[in-house]
């Protein structure tokens, strides 16, 4: 993250959690801590959508068959 760019914003919180964000993150870390906070809260999100989205593709026919033939066109293409 030492490359990013960086942009001031300004947010609203409850005071209960700005209150739980001030006793959890050191002195002038605030804005690093709410950064790892949101990239992994929207990581989880990602993974999640990627899990239904496999969960959905199984129970769908079409798509394991899709997913077989895309396997063994893969394979064919392999060195031999």
């Amino acid at each position: 993250m030492k490359n990013d760019t960086y942009e001031r914003v300004n947010i609203t919180l409850p005071s209960r959690t700005l209150k739980r964000l001030d006793r959890s993150a050191p002195r002038g870390e605030r804005s690093r801590f709410i950064s790892e906070a949101v990239t992994a809260y929207l990581d989880k999100s990602v993974r999640k959508e990627l899990i239904e989205g496999y969960k959905r593709a199984a129970k769908d026919p079409e798509m394991l068959e899709l997913a077989e033939w895309g396997i063994e066109d893969f394979a064919n293409h392999l060195p031999q």
